[in-house]
């Protein structure tokens, strides 16, 4: 298919062409695919699929920031899909003219066995968005820091992975902060000094301080990567000892049994008064027993008033017999008292000839009865 104009697809940086849209790779390496529209300032957006699926492989990731902005294409496949050529539909849509476009990327993967890269570092790089670390340049420039250090024969980007795939925040737009981007890088010699670095004892106690180590070789990174070191991870794939067990897979049919025989329609009667009484009877006699033995404690064997009084000393005995009467006698006092009226309340002038009465006397009138204005006459 003709792409149009304003699409360009662009080179990969660890993949080798093998004429327009066909590419080799391996699970050795990481691949990235520009897809560009650098020719026309249009708004351009893409979808990429596997032929025949909704979405991609697993493996393989897609990341645009913007419509104005190049859409990358980038992973490592894995062990499983070496020797299967695996298709991918790009579909571009222009946001200004609504023109579409697709084109097929077909991806030959071959096996990395040839070339092992039994020592593997992956950095994380504080101060990178994985789409500026993809970009040919910077990753030459980093893997030429890398190689520097190590001094390997073979040096290649294994797996590059953004910092939000990894469980990492969103930064603030502030101060041009970057995600980060997790690095793997594979060799074919033993890791140098410079990066055993890390493992010192020394080291690892800043890091857990959450204080930055002391690397000698860092300023040859400072100058344009910013690398966490606390974060940098050494694997030894020659020491590793392999766990995989081949798995013996069976023609998927169960053993011959022989054939099935069901139970017999004429059962034998069950007689089930044994397991009555074991289930029943016993733990009810159980709780009867019980029952009577409390019984027992708490109404037959009560001491009662008179042997209490026995077994008390007679001056106690009077002592309570004395409060007691004490107790009854005031409160037979205060049944009977009687309380003064209060002269306030009683009447002064008559309430129609309007003349003055003398008070009366408490002692004639009951408590409880006496009326606070008298009826009148």
């Amino acid at each position: 298919m003709q792409l149009p104009r304003w699409w360009e697809l662009g080179d990969p940086c660890a993949w080798t062409g093998q004429g327009r849209g066909t590419r080799r790779m391996s699970p050795a390496t990481t691949g990235t695919f520009l897809l560009t529209g650098e020719i026309s300032n249009d708004p351009i957006t893409f979808n990429t699929n596997l032929m025949g699926y909704p979405d991609r492989p697993g493996w393989l990731r897609y990341i645009q920031r913007t419509p104005y902005s190049d859409g990358v294409l980038y992973g490592s496949p894995t062990a499983e899909n070496v020797g299967k050529p695996t298709i991918i539909e790009i579909t571009a849509y222009n946001r200004r003219t609504f023109e579409t476009a697709r084109h097929n990327l077909i991806i030959n993967i071959m096996s990395a066995e040839d070339f092992p890269l039994p020592y593997q570092a992956e950095f994380f790089i504080k101060n990178m968005n994985v789409e500026e670390m993809l970009a040919s340049e910077v990753l030459g420039d980093f893997l030429g820091a890398v190689k520097n250090v190590w001094q390997p024969e073979r040096l290649n980007a294994i797996n590059i992975t953004s910092a939000l795939d990894r469980g990492g925040r969103v930064p603030l737009p502030i101060n041009d902060m970057k995600e980060g981007v997790y690095v793997m890088v594979g060799a074919d010699v033993p890791f140098s000094s410079c990066l055993r670095e890390v493992e010192n004892p020394q080291n690892q106690l800043r890091c857990s301080q959450e204080m930055e180590p002391v690397i000698t070789c860092d300023k040859k990174f400072r100058t344009q990567f910013y690398i966490d070191w606390c974060k940098i991870s050494l694997v030894d794939k020659t020491k590793q000892v392999s766990t995989y067990q081949e798995v013996i897979r069976g023609e998927g049919i169960l053993p011959d049994g022989g054939e099935y025989k069901p139970p017999s329609d004429s059962l034998k009667s069950r007689d089930y008064y044994t397991d009555f009484l074991i289930t029943l009877a016993v733990p009810s006699a159980v709780a009867l027993v019980l029952f009577l033995i409390l019984a027992y404690i708490m109404c037959c064997r009560r001491e009662g008033v008179e042997k209490r009084n026995m077994q008390t000393p007679d001056i106690q005995l009077v002592h309570h017999s004395a409060i007691q009467k004490s107790t009854k006698e005031l409160r037979d006092m205060s049944k009977n008292r009687e309380i003064a009226w209060p002269l306030s309340t009683l009447p002064v002038f008559h309430p129609v000839t309007g003349e003055i009465i003398p008070p009366l006397h408490t002692d004639s009138y009951e408590s409880t009865n006496m009326p606070l204005m008298q009826t009148q006459q």
